[in-house]
């Protein structure tokens, strides 16, 4: 299908300087920080993607997006990370069986510690979406990162809780997948596999049980995550008259079966965990990221919308969670009308969510 918007493209964002930043993992990956440079600016935001995305869903050329936003109201320079759950990077369909503990030991502190070889000692505020905020927050209350003068995460924190379809699908879906499936993987493109493939059969399947609209990789995205009809967003929060909902698998792709195997043990423990409490490469990480949450003096905000069918009241929970241990540190806001990731990509999102997150940063600059 022929796009009017080319993927990986930066034509979202005009008027900044633009300049990529590569920069390499302890664990050997090759990852890349964009910067966005509008001008003079005390304050730095990093911006983080969640699994499936990219930056891409930060410049998103269909409406207002978050980097322009927040160019243009006085946050003059912005860096976007893409780290290995990327999808302008290979490292999703691969056989790794990468995991959140990977990225906060070694993509988060290698992109900070990237970003300060660039900014020195001014302010850091990080705003980050699904599991590149559990990944960050890991990072952050697990001392893998510091210096952080605030973050915004949305949709989901320290403590991932799912609906009861989810949770069976966090359960049995990766083994289904890899060993009767024979995926390491899943994608929202499936639908374009050959006929009578096993990814198309799935992707067929898939669309049968979500009539909700005519997109197949709208489909697939509510089957990776969630349980809703559509799971990610609600589907009148996305621009209309825009190539949006056509573009979604070039926004979200392919997935990697390992990390879902990851989530499904927080969501049973109720809490981010480490994956394998054993592994040497993670030796420096706490077994449980909540346990020194008090001693980190970064604030957070936690964001997520009323209709979240991907990680319920996750923040809510989490938020409750952090205040019982520093009260008064961080803050949540539940959105009305908004899903998983609609707060982020929503069409009007530059009206009801993007003011909140820049009233914060503010209140937490100069």
């Amino acid at each position: 299908m022929a796009h009017r918007i080319p993927r990986f493209t930066l034509e979202g964002v005009s008027g900044a300087e633009v300049s990529v930043h590569p920069f390499s993992t302890g664990d050997e990956l090759g990852l890349t920080l964009t910067r966005f440079r509008g001008g003079e600016c005390d304050d730095v935001v990093l911006l983080v993607h969640g699994l499936t995305s990219s930056s891409d869903m930060f410049v998103m050329p269909e409406h207002r997006n978050l980097v322009t936003h927040l160019l243009e109201n006085g946050f003059g320079d912005v860096w976007a990370l893409d780290f290995r759950m990327s999808n302008r990077f290979p490292y999703n369909m691969e056989t790794r069986r990468h995991t959140l503990d990977d990225i906060a030991a070694f993509d988060h502190p290698a992109a900070v510690g990237e970003l300060r070889r660039h900014v020195g000692a001014r302010r850091i505020h990080v705003i980050a979406h699904c599991l590149g905020s559990v990944s960050f927050q890991m990072s952050l209350f697990g001392g893998a990162v510091g210096g952080i003068t605030s973050m915004v995460a949305n949709s989901v924190g320290l403590t991932p809780r799912v609906h009861p379809w989810a949770r069976m699908k966090l359960a049995a879906g990766p083994a289904l997948l890899e060993h009767v499936l024979g995926l390491s993987y899943i994608d929202p493109r499936f639908a374009g596999a050959p006929p009578l493939t096993r990814r198309w059969l799935l992707a067929r399947l898939v669309s049968f049980l979500h009539p909700e609209c005519r997109e197949p990789a709208c489909h697939m995205q509510s089957f990776m995550w969630g349980s809703g009809r559509p799971a990610m967003y609600r589907h009148r929060n996305l621009a209309p008259d825009t190539h949006v909902h056509e573009r979604l698998a070039d926004l979200n792709g392919a997935a990697d079966v390992g990390y879902y195997r990851h989530v499904g043990r927080m969501v049973r423990a109720g809490r981010a965990v480490k994956c394998d409490p054993g592994e040497p490469a993670h030796a420096a990480l706490p077994d449980d990221y909540l346990a020194g949450a008090a001693a980190v003096p970064t604030p957070v905000l936690f964001l997520t919308g009323d209709h979240n069918d991907v990680f319920t009241d996750s923040n809510i929970v989490c938020h409750r969670e952090l205040s019982a241990r520093a009260p008064g540190r961080h803050e949540l806001q539940i959105l009305p009308g908004y899903g998983h990731i609609d707060p982020l990509i929503g069409r009007n999102a530059h009206v009801d969510v993007f003011p909140r997150i820049l009233d914060f940063l503010k209140r937490h600059s100069g």
